[in-house]
């Protein structure tokens, strides 16, 4: 069974996601980790429960999904991999983090690129890689179909969608790549998005007012 194993790091609220499974190999999904606490909480997690990191996703690269990126890289020797399309948008958050209050912000540089279709394995479990831009210009989600499990990054949440206002953000492809990539997804499939609380596709059909 693959299980995901989230926290909540920095100002910004980010959900951070550790994948594994009974292999106890585990990836990494948006590390927010940004002070010593955030860091040792992660590290602490991963040895109590002897998993071994193999890889290090970034849904997108605003700034509090990639916070830890570099303190990961260097901690557990693994490759970054994000859309070719996220690379100024990486570069740009050293740039903007001070205005965030993230003065120890440490820039991080991919080592791979995914993209639509792509595959990967977490364990025993295949996911998918879904092209969703909107939020920002090379956004991906991660989805299994066996465990019916999507991690979203700040496309969808709970009653809410991605913001659209910054930099390369577009409201009209967000709302696209909703209904053709993630709304087509069964109803049963749990959301584990990049802020608040997990939903599921079949709810956020049914309620969430950005989709009526």
């Amino acid at each position: 069974m693959l299980q995901i194993q989230s926290f909540v790091f920095n100002a910004l609220q980010e959900n951070t996601y550790l994948l594994f499974d009974e292999t106890k190999e585990c990836v990494i999904v948006d590390p927010g980790c940004y002070d010593g606490d955030e860091n040792e909480e992660l590290v602490d997690f991963i040895s109590a429960n002897a998993l071994t990191v193999t890889r290090l996703l970034n849904t997108h690269c605003h700034v509090d999904h990639v916070l830890g990126n570099d303190f990961v890289k260097q901690t557990f020797k693994v490759k970054l991999s994000i859309h070719s399309l996220e690379i100024p948008v990486l570069k740009a958050a050293g740039v903007y983090a001070p205005s965030y209050g993230f003065y120890q912000f440490h820039d991080s540089e991919a080592d791979d690129f995914l993209k639509e279709g792509d595959r990967f394995f977490v364990g025993k479990h295949e996911l998918q890689v879904l092209f969703v831009p909107g939020h920002s210009p090379g956004h991906v989600a991660f989805y299994s179909e066996k465990d019916k499990t999507l991690i979203s990054g700040d496309v969808l949440f709970y009653n809410s969608i991605g913001r659209t206002d910054l930099p390369g953000g577009n409201f009209d492809t967000l709302m696209l790549s909703i209904r053709e990539k993630l709304f087509v997804l069964p109803d049963d499939v749990r959301v584990c998005p990049g802020h608040g609380p997990n939903t599921s596709i079949g709810f956020e059909k049914l309620t969430n007012p950005f989709m009526q």
